[in-house]
């Protein structure tokens, strides 16, 4: 199941929903052509659309042809999004780069996210595995926060891939970015991003421990869920 968060690309709707961050936008790169620029904008939104299309029907692909020899489809669900105008103007911002098109491109490598969610850690590996072996398919970063996780507990693999994107005229390589988690690693990770960010005053720093401790049980629990898979398979 793939769950798309819209964005939309056509010139009216990136003027009036995005209106305030393209203005900002507009004056940090003072273009001088307007129209051509929003223009540029939206062709770059559409291609990074079309690469995250491309990553999630290989992906599809492959969770369906995995069903057919080990009994289960490994993916659980997949989220995938583009980054709105928004966000891009502050991505650039907080990396303190350059305001403009060529810099999005260079500098920022999730302006097309997925998020896919598996039922076993052992899912996550056979995924990645399988879709790296792909021709088309080249491994830009690796970060394994599951073998390795971060100090407060969080868990995910990230992958960073580019593909080709075949436009009328040209063809594109374009990056997207991959975050693996199993549904136990989600779950921490949503409620987590959640109490951190959406509380300001600060508050969670007094419960480190304890969300560790969460993550921590999430993690054996996993595991002893994967021993009784594996021996329910045999």
């Amino acid at each position: 199941m793939i769950l798309e968060r819209k964005t939309r690309f056509n010139i009216p709707d990136i003027k009036e929903e995005q209106g305030q961050f393209l203005g900002q936008l507009l004056n940090g790169v003072a273009s001088d052509n307007p129209s051509e620029f929003i223009v540029e904008l939206a062709e770059l939104l559409q291609i990074y659309n079309a690469a995250m299309k491309g990553v999630c029907t290989k992906l599809e692909i492959l969770d369906d042809e995995f069903s057919l020899t080990h009994k289960h489809n490994p993916i659980h669900y997949m989220e995938c999004r583009v980054k709105s105008v928004a966000s891009i103007y502050k991505k650039l911002h907080t990396y303190g780069v350059p305001v403009s098109l060529e810099s999005a491109r260079e500098h920022i490598q999730d302006i097309a996210g997925i998020r896919l969610v598996c039922n076993f850690v052992d899912d996550i590996f056979a995924i990645e595995q399988m879709l790296l072996k792909q021709p088309d398919v080249t491994l830009i970063k690796r970060k394994d926060y599951i073998t390795n996780p971060k100090a407060n507990g969080y868990r995910s693999l990230h992958l960073v891939v580019k593909i080709p994107v075949f436009l009328s005229e040209r063809v594109d390589s374009i990056p997207v970015e991959i975050q693996m988690r199993t549904i136990a690693m989600d779950y921490w990770a949503s409620l987590e991003h959640m109490l951190r960010y959406k509380n300001m005053n600060g508050k969670t720093q007094k419960y480190i421990d304890l969300l560790l401790e969460c993550a921590n049980t999430l993690a054996d629990t996993e595991k002893t869920m994967q021993y009784i898979r594996e021996k329910v398979e045999e």
